[in-house]
């Protein structure tokens, strides 16, 4: 019986320890895909403001030379431009914002300054391009900042609340 109540008490601390810890990485995921994603957007914007390279080509790019875990993201968009007989781009965007918020764990300020992007790619001439490309590095860097202090403040409450809560299940049990 002793044994029986002892690897109970394991698997429940077992159990909300993994929960503390995914609830604490999505915070950790954040903040590393709003890297990424800049780093994709930078790469983007290379090959649309400085190699003038068609849209649907420059998102291949992105993704090839990219950062997986985010950079499938311009793919999708690309495989939706041109599957859709329209050529909007904007909904092309649209198209993946769950993959953000599920995939990415990107808040909806975040999706916000990607569809926003959306919005304005392809409407205007090179140095307009360039303009709004660095006003979306801005936004980003600012978004950066503050998912690094939810990620220093959060992950590690979670990840101890997780522990602390399985220890208190037990003692309750006992």
């Amino acid at each position: 019986m002793g044994l029986l109540k002892l690897m109970g008490g394991l698997l429940i601390i077992l159990s909300t320890t993994l929960m503390g810890f995914y609830y604490g990485s999505r915070f950790s995921n954040r903040f590393n895909n709003l890297i990424y994603l800049e780093q994709c957007l930078k790469i983007l914007e290379t090959e649309i403001v400085y190699g003038a390279i068609p849209l649907p080509e420059a998102l291949s790019n992105v993704y090839s030379k990219g950062n997986k875990k985010v950079s499938f993201i311009f793919e999708e968009i690309r495989k939706n431009l041109l599957n859709n007989k329209r050529g909007d781009i904007f909904n092309s965007f649209l198209s993946v914002v769950d993959l953000l918020k599920d995939r990415l764990n990107l808040k909806d300020e975040d999706i916000e300054i990607f569809l926003s992007l959306g919005r304005v790619l392809g409407s205007s001439d090179r140095q307009d391009q360039e303009k709004n490309f660095k006003y979306i590095f801005n936004q980003i860097t600012l978004l950066q900042k503050e998912a690094k202090l939810e990620k220093d403040k959060n992950e590690r409450m979670y990840k101890n609340l997780g522990v602390l809560t399985g220890i208190t299940i037990v003692i309750i049990l006992l």
